[in-house]
């Protein structure tokens, strides 16, 4: 037997997972070369080599969650490249504003029809609310009005929302509460969406780095952004809520987080779905808001997430014939490989998604604590 598969079959045997073995976890090789590529780049020799066609697993989610839960990543020793990114995360501002285009030119300008084939009626790309319901429309909408309550939004309000993505929640709040909303995002492809979907709505969608926002809000909502501001930008970030919020305002943030500092996001996803992207911790996040907010609530909503992303996979699973002349099967490989992995890390508890609800000190305690 190859020395490489050994070492491979030994760690895999640890968490439960084997080379060719008969449950759905199991992983299939297709190349020889799979293993030499894992012992050499980890996570991301993992997910490539899953690109290219070496490997199959009927349930990637379920793989993924128990390589975490037996803390594989941990037993196999680091690269160059790894050491190399993280230095550089550490050196460089990898989001500054001359960088920030960076995630809408490679992500989220992608193509709109391809998001919204496997999104809900209100293109929410973040964390649905399955509450007493098992459907993807139902859930998102759940969550949308989990937020307006939370932030206790009244029909003379004017809400400021750092995102937006492509208008789901500022045309949800417009039309179910009655409010003003002012949204701000730098991916072209979402605004020109968002601005068609909220016209004659009391909405203004403003193509405009976070940093450069004016005015003074009753509410301010994030959702989903928080992952792309950057551990050297969060007390930036902050500062621009606090300068835009009312004395007696409302700030809820809905963002992904991790269970341990970093300063750079896991390897495969940053290459190829979210670069420069990172992660923060509650601990990171409460520096950054330190002699600005009292953090009134925190709710991790986490496992809805894992069902958010599988229910999104077998959405685009459905979808993809539409897009197989457009896209390769790297990209579909790519695209399935990232919603499952994600779903498996939710599932191992290895990342949270966190509504943390926000005021100025001084300020009353908001009124609707729900859930």
């Amino acid at each position: 037997m190859d020395a490489n598969r050994k070492v491979i079959e030994q760690l895999l045997a640890e968490t439960g997972v084997k080379i060719n073995g008969p449950e759905p976890w199991d992983i299939q090789v297709r190349d020889e070369r799979f293993y030499t590529r894992v012992l050499k780049d980890k996570s991301l020799g993992l997910g490539e080599s899953y690109m290219e066609g070496w490997w199959d697993c009927a349930r990637i989610d379920e793989c993924i969650c128990r390589l975490l839960k037996g803390n594989l990543e941990e037993k196999v020793r680091g690269n160059l490249r790894v050491l190399l990114s993280y230095l550089f995360a550490r050196s460089f501002n990898l989001q500054s504003p001359s960088r920030a285009d960076i995630i809408a030119r490679r992500h989220y300008n992608l193509d709109n029809d391809l998001f919204l084939s496997f999104l809900d009626p209100h293109n929410q790309y973040s964390c649905a609310y399955f509450q007493e319901t098992d459907d993807l429309a139902q859930a998102q909408q759940k969550k949308l009005d989990l937020i307006c309550r939370k932030v206790d939004l009244q029909p003379q309000d004017h809400v400021l929302d750092i995102g937006c993505g492509w208008g789901g929640f500022a045309r949800y709040a417009a039309e179910h509460y009655g409010c003003t909303v002012t949204a701000v995002n730098i991916s072209e492809e979402q605004i020109r969406f968002a601005r068609e979907s909220c016209e004659n709505l009391p909405v203004k969608i403003l193509c405009e780095d976070y940093r450069r926002i004016q005015g003074i809000f009753d509410k301010i909502v994030s959702i989903g952004m928080f992952e792309h501001v950057g551990q050297k930008n969060y007390r930036t970030f902050m500062n621009v809520a606090y300068r835009c919020l009312k004395e007696r305002g409302i700030f809820l943030l809905h963002t992904i987080g991790s269970n341990t500092s970093r300063v750079n996001c896991e390897s495969w996803i940053n290459r190829y779905i979210f670069p420069n992207g990172m992660l923060p911790t509650i601990a990171q996040i409460g520096r950054a808001v330190e002699d600005l907010f009292v953090i009134e609530d925190i709710h991790n909503m986490a496992p809805h997430y894992e069902k958010t992303l599988l229910a999104w996979n077998d959405r685009f699973q459905k979808a993809w014939p539409r897009f197989a002349g457009k896209f390769d099967r790297t990209f579909k490989r790519m695209w399935e490989y990232y919603l499952l992995c994600c779903a498996g890390a939710f599932r191992a508890r290895d990342i949270q998604v966190w509504q943390i609800v926000m005021t100025k000190p001084g300020a009353d305690q908001p009124r609707c604590r729900v859930r």
